[in-house]
């Protein structure tokens, strides 16, 4: 019985690889050496990177998930060039009895659409997830179009509490399809009032000094409603946080649509990561951790 031969076509193994990794490794008939690579890829690019970034000070977040990213893109192109040098050696291959046009195609919609995209939507649904403020009501701590990265391991079980002072995000009570960004001020049980410009949360005032407002320690700035004689008094239901905008005179927040389900809270603000205004890049806000 005749052996056939089947040589490696180099220029198709480039290709595999480029659109997944570690398949053109595969192509060679490399198993061992592409399922390593692809869940290297895979770790570099998804919930390794995620986790460790997570765990760290927020002012890391961006740092870590950047040197992710490059060294995932980095690991992409050894691999496209390993699997070019791979099938250029590979003149006298011998095809396995798996190595079939059909089997390429499941491996391509299982480890590329299922393994990549299923990835990225567990990571964007539990770990982190990038935001564009689309709105001015939380300044001066983001300005309209601050790119964030907001940690989802809050507010869930085994996860990040929420805080009165933590800027929170969360799904619109009104409609659904939106998501806010606001801060959050009231805790289940606390009793909220608001004197014109003044916040009291269980008649200890906020206020700590000219445009300050701070809790247990912490302290972020706020813009004032010039002339506001909002009155409000109200206890948080269990269950539910009381959210204010820091631009008081331009937040549509809990003054207007009540207390947040805790249910709805779905993450936190960790760090600025792009920001983009009329004038360009505003380079001095990448990397901030906005308080």
């Amino acid at each position: 019985m005749a052996i056939v031969m089947s040589p490696r076509k180099p220029l198709r193994a480039l290709a595999m690889s480029a659109v997944l990794p570690g398949f053109g490794q595969l192509y060679n008939g490399e198993v061992n050496k592409a399922i390593w690579l692809y869940l290297c890829f895979l770790l570099l690019t998804g919930p390794g990177v995620a986790v460790i970034a997570l765990r760290l000070p927020p002012g890391l977040t961006m740092p870590v998930l950047v040197l992710g990213v490059l060294a995932a893109l980095g690991l992409w192109i050894w691999g496209v060039a390993d699997s070019w040098r791979g099938a250029k050696a590979r003149a006298d291959h011998i095809p396995a009895p798996w190595q079939l046009s059909g089997v390429y195609a499941l491996v391509l919609l299982t480890g590329g659409f299922g393994g990549l995209h299923g990835t990225i939507e567990y990571i964007r649904a539990h770990e982190v997830e990038s935001f564009d403020i689309a709105g001015t009501s939380m300044e001066p701590a983001l300005l309209q179009h601050d790119l964030v990265f907001a940690g989802k391991r809050y507010n869930c079980r085994g996860c990040k509490a929420v805080h009165r002072g933590d800027i929170a995000i969360f799904t619109y009570p009104n409609d659904r399809t939106l998501i806010y960004v606001k801060r959050i001020v009231g805790l289940p049980g606390d009793r909220i009032d608001i004197r014109g410009t003044e916040v009291l949360v269980n008649g200890k005032s906020l206020t700590v000094g000219e445009g300050l407002e701070g809790d247990a320690g912490r302290t972020w700035q706020i813009r004032r409603a010039p002339g506001s004689n909002t009155a409000l008094s109200v206890t948080v239901p269990a269950g539910q946080v009381f959210v204010l905008g820091d631009n008081r005179g331009n937040s549509v927040d809990s003054r207007q649509f009540g207390p947040v389900p805790l249910d709805d809270v779905v993450g936190n603000v960790r760090q600025i990561w792009g920001s983009y205004g009329d004038g360009g890049v505003r380079w001095g806000r990448l990397g901030m951790v906005p308080r």
